[in-house]
């Protein structure tokens, strides 16, 4: 085993230039959304030496409360020498830290992963907590803030050569949390006036929080994540995305770029309608999250490699269940079709709680190893 790295050499500016395609990359850069607690406790204290809990770090955002002690920063030194030493360039901070956020609906179901955290949160598909307009004016949206004491934190912590990329949702929190799937589905044809003005709200405290985020000099990319489809197309018709979500994703991707830096974006689903709206209208640098059933990363280097980077692509189903050399053979030829161009290695999606320790670490290893 390659892991912990003894000379971790991370250059996020190298990996910005293959991003652009400005350069060839002289290596596999690596990138994550993210990797579970419990994926990132069991290495830490298990590969590392570490004795740290990261246990119940799955926080809803409306449970926030902007606290940050010592236990914070721990954890924090703890996740930033977890990714310095596998070798990434940039440790994700996903999500933000709201405060004020009214409390969601939730249900829970029995956690039957290989390293279980108890008990998995599950979005309520129904409804959402806005339901008419007397339930949105009853939200105190002013009290609802970001606050930045991860990021703070961070960008004083981070080896040299690495960035911090920062992911916040928008058509997310509206689906699941404020409106809720099925009621977004009706509402945008019963109640227009208000779908539009949710968006609105926060669409605006998102633009406002990530406003604060890229004048940081450590913030390397704006992550964004917003799942918008499911495996045959996109949830809602592209003709709502293109009036009510996509100016907004114009916007925040003009402020990485007038901010110097670049903009990534994590989508789940089938993206065939939409795709040269996220290119050419957005301005997505890189796209996140690829699925073998849909559209395999390698069909997508293919056919949009030489205008948008590709992040991740090694499809979940074979991350966790496949055996590690049949592991390997697969991450090569993902590399052989995707290097060397627009392309950073990683999971399909996130390195989830079910995926086997010793095949995520296959999977890096044979970017470490690959030779162009």
């Amino acid at each position: 085993m390659k892991f912990p790295l003894s000379k971790p050499d991370p250059d996020f500016r190298s990996l910005e230039k293959v991003i652009l395609g400005e350069k060839r990359p002289d290596r596999v850069h690596f990138v994550e959304l993210l990797s579970d607690p419990e994926v990132v406790q069991e290495i830490l204290n298990k590969h590392f030496d570490y004795r740290i809990d990261f246990a119940g770090q799955h926080v809803d955002a409306s449970e926030s409360k902007g606290e940050w002690g010592e236990e914070e920063k721990e954890r924090m030194d703890a996740l930033i020498d977890f990714y310095y030493r596998l070798g990434y360039d940039s440790i994700h901070l996903q999500g933000g830290d709201w405060v004020g956020m009214p409390q969601f609906k939730h249900r829970q179901a029995k956690d039957t992963a290989q390293l279980s955290r108890g008990d998995r949160t599950w979005v309520e598909e129904g409804g959402g907590i806005i339901k008419d307009w007397s339930d949105f004016e009853s939200i105190d949206w002013e009290e609802i803030k970001p606050t930045f004491s991860r990021l703070e934190y961070a960008k004083d912590n981070l080896p040299g050569g690495m960035k911090i990329t920062v992911g916040l949702s928008l058509f997310e929190v509206i689906l699941e949390s404020f409106l809720g799937y099925e009621d977004l589905f009706k509402l945008s044809i019963q109640k227009p006036d208000l779908v539009e003005e949710v968006f609105e709200v926060w669409g605006e405290k998102v633009y406002g929080a990530y406003e604060e985020i890229v004048s940081c000099p450590q913030v390397g990319a704006i992550f964004h994540a917003d799942d918008l489809g499911y495996k045959k197309g996109t949830m809602m018709s592209p003709d709502f995305l293109r009036e009510r979500v996509f100016p907004w994703f114009s916007r925040y991707a003009s402020l990485a770029h007038q901010a110097n830096k670049t903009y990534w974006y994590h989508c789940c689903g089938n993206r065939a309608e939409i795709m040269e709206d996220l290119i050419q209208d957005v301005g997505v640098d890189a796209l996140h999250s690829f699925q073998d059933t849909i559209e395999p990363v390698t069909e997508f280097v293919g056919e949009y490699g030489d205008r948008v980077a590709a992040l991740g692509g090694v499809e979940m189903d074979k991350l966790a269940r496949y055996e590690e050399d049949q592991l390997r053979e697969y991450v090569r030829e993902v590399l052989g079709k995707c290097m060397p161009g627009r392309y950073a290695l990683g999971s399909g999606n996130t390195v989830a709680n079910y995926v086997p320790v010793e095949n995520y670490f296959a999977m890096l290893e044979e970017g470490l190893g690959w030779e162009n």
